[in-house]
């Protein structure tokens, strides 16, 4: 469901179309709620864009929801990444709190979905 690639392959990937593009990139993974609500808001001033999986917190947190929907006030648009399609899984997962105050989302298309997430997070058209 989720593919082989390993995140430190798409990281790589992701730096090399930043590179590309004239683009800086950091990436970084947090496992915890808090963690990911404080490196979002530490992106307001910092970062022209943010590409996030929020995982299992897309449909539960209104903590990351929040906290997206703040930078996205001060021009740090986001886009959503899921590697599988959330729509075509479990009723649970068809809900998204975070999509809503994000730029767009990218599901299901694996690891390239990271690349297309992150050509729109950089302000670029697909």
């Amino acid at each position: 469901m989720y593919g082989r690639t390993t995140l430190q392959e798409i990281n790589a990937e992701l730096a090399a179309l930043a590179a590309e593009l004239g683009l800086s990139l950091t990436a970084v993974q947090h496992n915890g709620e808090g963690e990911i609500v404080s490196a979002i808001q530490a992106a307001e001033g910092a970062f022209a864009g943010i590409v996030i999986n929020p995982a299992g917190y897309t449909h539960t947190s209104v903590a990351v929801r929040d906290a997206l929907a703040a930078v996205g006030e001060f021009g740090v648009p986001a886009v959503e990444v899921h590697l599988s399609q959330p729509a075509a899984r479990e009723p649970f997962r068809q809900v998204s709190l975070t999509a809503p105050v994000c730029r767009g989302s990218v599901a299901g298309f694996g690891a390239a979905g990271y690349l297309l997430a992150g050509l729109l997070a950089a302000g670029g058209q697909p």
